[in-house]
């Protein structure tokens, strides 16, 4: 179940909106600028389904958005729990890079969830928008916006990047320590369970 929360930038223990109703996440998140919107699965994804298989099972709406944004490379971000060695210390480095405030410039940050999710966390103002995004759900982060993303301690997904350079993902730290006070994705799950 897709969950939005909103705080304060400044007292995450105070929410000011809390809602499981995807119309008016969908309607919160235009307020701020953010498309946010859920399209039918369109194939069976499992964590070992190879990048060539989702890009082509996808392969209308990867080219209805690299039209729409102009952009120049499209790929695949898997992860999935494993007992493998070291998977655990990998999950936690994957996890550290994109859960700090960042800003990736002019461009707006364009995801497809396709199997899994996680949460984003988008700094607009002096509120924090915190969004879970499931299988189906498409989210574009405005341009210039400061945001950050959680995977969770078992980071579980296949999503499809939307890049507007041929070297994909660029992030402009902004060093604010933000992310660290705001209940993290596994919080923000467990509350999604637990929605009506």
């Amino acid at each position: 179940m897709s969950l939005l929360i909103v705080w304060p930038d400044g007292d995450p223990a105070t929410a000011l909106r809390q809602t499981a109703d995807r119309a008016e996440i969908v309607a919160a998140l235009a307020e701020i600028g953010c498309r946010f919107e859920h399209r039918p699965v369109r194939a069976e994804v499992g964590p070992d389904t190879g990048q060539d298989v989702v890009l082509d099972a996808y392969r209308d709406e990867i080219g209805e958005l690299v039209r729409e944004y102009a952009f120049a490379a499209v790929d695949v971000a898997v992860s999935h729990p494993s007992d493998e060695p070291g998977w655990a210390d990998g999950a936690a480095q994957l996890r550290a890079q994109f859960a700090s405030e960042h800003t990736h410039g002019d461009e707006a940050e364009v995801r497809y969830v396709v199997r899994g999710g996680g949460v984003f966390y988008l700094h607009v103002g002096d509120r924090v928008h915190a969004v879970q995004t499931l299988a189906g759900d498409l989210i574009a982060v405005p341009r210039q916006t400061a945001h950050w993303f959680d995977m969770g301690a078992r980071p579980d997904f296949t999503t499809i990047r939307f890049f507007p350079a041929p070297e994909g993902w660029v992030a402009y730290p902004t060093g604010s320590d933000i992310a660290h006070r705001f209940p993290d994705a596994d919080a923000v799950h467990a509350l999604a369970v637990r929605a009506p």
